[in-house]
């Protein structure tokens, strides 16, 4: 292959990726995982830190992810929306966490989870030539002490970049973007 067709083939892959909402209930067999994970520790990282750790999750934890989850909105939003997130939630077919290792100097620590944040796009593209798709989720559980406590996380020595969700896809949704013109300034 060619290195321009090559080219080509990265630009439709990275142009067409999106983030997928609504999966197949299809497992996802957990070597195509382990692949993206391969792939998504070749991404830059200053000083070669590799500063990112990549948790499988098992249905265990994903049981008492959800069950976590569900209090928490319970808590904020009352008993019917808790009841539509575990339901969704419980639809999942594939959940991994990646984390980063903490570091005293903020100015490393802005360099490890940047390097990490590669590393997500990094498996997420790989998957996405895969036909598998991809959510990179925040949320509040991400960033409550018993999630750490559930899968076993020094919150000390690491912190969570994102809780992903993976799957094969039921639908791909449409999105844009600003055109090059509206966010590039050139400078003299």
């Amino acid at each position: 292959m060619s290195t321009n067709h090559q080219m080509k083939t990265l630009e439709a892959l990275i142009k067409s990726r999106r983030t997928i909402y609504e999966f197949k209930s299809d497992q996802v067999p957990v070597e195509k995982i382990k692949q993206a994970i391969d792939v998504a520790r070749w991404a830059p990282n200053h000083h070669l830190t590799e500063p990112w750790h990549f948790y499988l999750l098992g249905p265990e934890t994903v049981a008492a992810v959800i069950e976590l989850n569900t209090g928490l909105v319970r808590e904020k939003s009352g008993e019917e929306a808790a009841d539509a997130k575990q339901k969704r939630w419980s639809k999942i077919p594939g959940w991994l966490v990646v984390t980063c290792d903490k570091s005293p100097e903020p100015q490393k620590m802005q360099e490890d989870y940047a390097a990490c944040c590669c590393a997500i796009q990094n498996m997420m593209l790989y998957l996405w030539g895969e036909n598998i798709g991809m959510k990179w989720s925040t949320g509040k559980v991400t960033r409550d002490a018993r999630f750490y406590d559930l899968l076993w996380i020094d919150p000390g020595a690491e912190s969570v970049v994102g809780l992903l969700w993976y799957g094969y896809a039921e639908e791909i949704p449409q999105s844009t973007r600003k055109q090059v013109t509206q966010i590039t300034i050139e400078l003299p």
